[in-house]
């Protein structure tokens, strides 16, 4: 266990006892940090020079908030468990609060702003003190949470067979299925096999490392080219890396309160988003994982972009722009990609400079 100056095994009194409990904590774990990704892409999207520091900035912690989730999803299945992708469990609706989080934070979809970066996304990466105790249920950083996850898993395993079965085949674990984007360093931390308590320990610190670090740890890499999250939003909130002009898009916004026109649009990219959770399903049963990976990647990099930037470029009156509102999408039937494929055609009969987002997900193969 890293010296930080937290509880010792013996003096930490935690609810994390159980293998079930340890179970509970990961998957809550998982939501959390799927939970960040809908405002942070928002807020990126709002920005009009989607090239500008500022979005690249947010765009490279989006990247790393899916690592942190595939690693706990490693920690889950290496000791015993399995994640429930399939479900909408891990999706979050907005407006909503932090989960667990002491004192309440609430969490919006919003247009970027100082403001905002300050109000929200800086608390959400706020750093541990050092001598900030380990708080598996309320607590004020996720650094505590974190390493409130690290004493369980070190309990656990001093006095059970936690990690008989790690279901390595499970874990998505090759390094040529994560490429940091521009502003992350190789170095600051990757993909990890978790079959241990030491390698559970490296799978955490990255996280904590490369998100909210520690007080006085301004970097997430050893060569100091990559800023944690919480230092990454300190130099856009400081006007180091500047928003420049940001679109008016609502806050928290609905389909129904878009024109006809654009609702097909917005259906269409949160069933992309819906199936994003279906493909991570299908990474984690094992089977054939690079064509999964390529796929998420190709939904989240190039599908979902290209539907947002349409849609932030939408007037809806009032001087206000359309946007994507991340509402949980629940299909209809039991082939969703013959959903998705139907919702794409519709689109891009309505817009035909969408039509290559329907060649697209046609042409893709999709694993859904």
């Amino acid at each position: 266990m890293s010296d930080i100056g937290r509880q010792t095994l013996e003096e930490a009194e935690l609810p994390i006892r159980t293998s079930r409990e340890l179970h509970e904590h990961l998957e809550l774990a998982i939501q959390i940090e799927l939970a960040t990704v809908p405002p942070y892409l928002y807020a990126m999207y709002s920005i009009e020079d989607l090239g500008s520091e500022a979005a690249l900035l947010l765009r490279s912690i989006v990247a790393e908030e899916m690592l942190h989730a595939a690693l706990v999803t490693n920690l889950l299945l290496a000791t015993g468990g399995s994640p429930d992708f399939a479900s909408t469990r891990y999706m979050t609706e907005f407006p909503t609060s932090l989960p667990h989080h002491d004192p309440p934070l609430a969490i919006d979809l919003e247009p970027c702003s100082d403001d905002l970066i300050e109000r929200v996304f800086m608390r959400i990466e706020q750093p541990e003190a050092r001598d900030a105790p380990a708080q598996p249920d309320r607590f004020e950083t996720l650094g505590q949470f974190y390493h409130a996850l690290e004493i369980g898993i070190e309990m656990l395993a001093e006095t059970t067979d936690l990690f008989a079965n790690p279901q390595e085949s499970r874990q998505l674990s090759d390094p040529r299925f994560y490429r940091p984007v521009e502003m992350d360093a190789d170095d600051s931390g990757g993909l990890v096999l978790v079959n241990d308590a030491e390698s559970a320990r490296e799978a955490i610190e990255i996280i904590i490392h490369q998100g909210e670090g520690l007080s006085d740890e301004r970097w997430a890499d050893p060569a100091h080219q990559e800023l944690t999250h919480y230092n990454k939003l300190l130099q856009i909130s400081r006007g180091i890396s500047p928003l420049g002009a940001v679109r008016p898009v609502r806050t928290n916004p609905l389909t129904n309160d878009f024109p006809p026109a654009l609702r097909p649009v917005s259906e269409l990219f949160n069933a992309v988003f819906r199936g994003l959770f279906l493909v991570l399903g299908r990474v984690f049963e094992g089977n054939d994982q690079g064509k999964a990976v390529g796929t998420l990647y190709v939904l989240m990099a190039d599908v979902l972009a290209q539907l947002a930037r349409f849609l932030v470029q939408q007037p809806i009156g009032g001087g206000q722009f359309a946007s994507p509102t991340f509402e949980i999408h629940e299909f209809a039937t039991d082939h969703p990609l013959d959903e998705v494929i139907a919702w794409s055609e519709r689109c891009a009969e309505a817009h035909p400079e969408l039509s290559t987002v329907h060649e697209g997900l046609r042409g893709l193969g999709l694993i859904l």
